[in-house]
């Protein structure tokens, strides 16, 4: 079965860190662009970060910049969003995908169609 695993959410005081871990099943992630996506109640899906197959190029959504490191690690077929310094703000459903023609760019921006949607981890910064 072809699928994408997400991992690592949970609860979290502000301030403090997680890693969320995107696992894919029955493919090679080294040939798609990954990218982190999330949602919170009442809003829309939204790009958090994207990272090309070589792991060259990554891109941040300006309300995570300087806080949050997307990496890939294509032997272990797992891509990884660590999070630091949360905020209230960042509660959501965090979501993976690949992409295997699109762009870190129009990935990000939601432009380009995904191939693979994992189910979600839910990640909630709270005191």
């Amino acid at each position: 079965q072809l699928q994408l695993v997400e991992s690592g959410g949970g609860l979290v005081q502000p301030g403090g860190s997680l890693r969320l871990s995107c696992a894919a099943s029955g493919f090679t992630l080294e040939y798609y662009a990954i990218g982190w996506f999330r949602q919170a109640p009442g809003k829309e899906r939204e790009g958090v970060s994207c990272i090309s197959l070589s792991g060259g190029i990554a891109k941040y959504a300006d309300s995570v910049k300087g806080r949050f490191i997307i990496s890939r690690d294509n032997a272990k077929n797992t891509v990884y969003l660590q999070m630091n310094s949360l905020k209230p703000e960042d509660t959501a459903i965090y979501y993976c995908a690949a992409d295997r023609f699109g762009g870190v760019h129009a990935m990000c921006d939601m432009r380009s169609g995904m191939d693979y949607w994992g189910e979600g981890t839910a990640v909630t910064v709270s005191s």
